[in-house]
């Protein structure tokens, strides 16, 4: 059978749907029935989100919990996690109770710096191109100022612009590197505007700047894009408290707790191979804050595994020490997010989350995004030098098991029951319901 298909952006959605299901699927009333199970009854709301992307056919659903009783910066807060992995939920709600008695979560916005690059290729003496960046810097920036009215009127706007010479790395590559302060918005759209402005004016001055020669007129931009990786966009989070109040757990005293802790830690910040599993723990807090409230979790994935090998080793997110008999557990992380603008209003939920975040602004939700990720990792070592990581996941993996094997009702409550005290894992759970 034929499986390409020209125009099929212009089918309905319904056409699309029996293109879809006719040409790839064995049983396609079966396939049609799975997509119109998850539309939404509402349909105002599937409208909106079939204008999200586009090709929709149908949704795809992912949970979405609450974390309560995090105190950050001494507000309380309940966090709403979007994310299908079991345990993370579980792990954020108990580290925030465990810290609830200790203080809390602190966090603070150490800068708020994104960068967009303009990347050019010049074949010609660089003092020449130094020569026309300096007359031309001011307008390059006022290029800019009709597109930047709005982000100017919020307080923020372009913040410098500078030349950087690349040729060490590709001959004739340069840069215009551009910060930015985009204020409560991610502000991609906005930034890219103003690169493609600034490259087309920049294109425009180099043909009339009578300093160069004809072959140096003729600078060649490649493209003009912002960075995921925003190493001055960055939020601190940290918890302390005494040594002696580490005493939940009676197999391990509070001192052996703290030092098995930080070994723990100093272990992901030398072997990259703990590192990136130390460091996807973290992520599951960070991005399942980050998708909850409408954000571009890949982009923080992206800028925050780059910031992870900054040193030329991937390396933990986060460290912990002891100093003057207090434990601290802290962690910096880069993370660019906005709190108006792309789907903040128009996903329902999305909106609904921020309001049970009282509604912040972005400082404000980059520090609770960045508590996210260290309650996290706090959670996961905590079981990791004491039961165990299978011991909690897989007990809330247990009803994830017993609904792939088809449980009833009444066995999942007697199979709840059984392994309070027994182990879980396919083979045992399936054994249990005699299958």
């Amino acid at each position: 059978m034929k499986k390409q298909i020209s125009g099929f952006s212009k089918l309905s959605k319904i056409e699309k749907i029996d293109w879809v299901t006719n040409t790839y699927f064995n049983d396609p009333q079966k396939a049609k029935n799975t997509l119109r199970d998850y539309w939404n009854s509402n349909i105002e709301i599937q409208n909106k989100h079939d204008e999200f992307i586009e090709n929709t056919l149908s949704n795809f659903y992912i949970p979405l919990g609450v974390a309560p009783n995090f105190i950050i910066n001494g507000k309380n807060y309940t966090l709403p996690m979007a994310i299908e992995e079991s345990s993370v939920v579980a792990a954020a709600a108990n580290a925030a109770k465990y810290w609830s008695s200790r203080g809390g979560f602190k966090s603070k916005v150490l800068g708020i710096e994104k960068v967009g690059q303009i990347h050019f290729l010049f074949n010609g003496k660089k003092n020449n191109l130094v020569s026309f960046f300096n007359q031309h810097k001011k307008l390059l920036h006022k290029s800019c100022e009709k597109i930047s009215t709005n982000m100017n009127n919020r307080g923020g706007g372009i913040l410098s612009i500078d030349l950087v010479d690349k040729t060490f790395d590709i001959i004739t590559y340069f840069q215009i590197s551009v910060t930015f302060n985009t204020v409560d918005s991610m502000g991609a759209n906005y930034i890219n505007s103003c690169l493609e402005k600034m490259a087309f004016s920049l294109k425009k001055f180099a043909k009339q700047y009578e300093g160069f020669t004809q072959n140096e007129k003729e600078l060649e931009i490649i493209m003009s894009i912002m960075s995921n990786y925003v190493p001055n966009c960055l939020v601190k989070s940290w918890v302390k408290c005494s040594v002696d109040d580490l005493n939940d757990n009676e197999n391990i005293s509070p001192k052996q707790f703290a030092d098995k802790f930080i070994q723990a830690v100093n272990i992901a910040n030398k072997e990259p191979y703990r590192a990136v599993t130390h460091n996807k723990g973290i992520m599951n807090g960070v991005d399942a804050l980050a998708l909850a409230t409408g954000n571009d979790f890949r982009a923080i994935e992206a800028g925050v595994h780059s910031y992870a090998s900054k040193d030329g080793v991937y390396k933990s997110l986060s460290s912990a020490y002891i100093k003057n008999n207090v434990f601290n557990l802290e962690i910096t992380l880069p993370i660019s997010i906005g709190t108006v603008g792309g789907l903040t209003k128009l996903h329902p939920l999305v909106n609904w989350s921020l309001n049970l975040l009282n509604n912040p602004n972005s400082r404000e939700l980059m520090e609770i995004i960045s508590v996210a990720g260290l309650a996290q990792n706090f959670a996961a070592i905590r079981s990791l030098i004491t039961s165990g990581i299978q011991k909690g996941h897989m007990k809330m993996h247990l009803l994830n098991i017993l609904n792939q094997l088809n449980a009833t009702k009444s066995q999942k409550i007697k199979a709840l029951e059984h392994f309070k005290n027994n182990i879980v894992n396919f083979n045992n759970v399936r054994n249990f319901l005699k299958i």
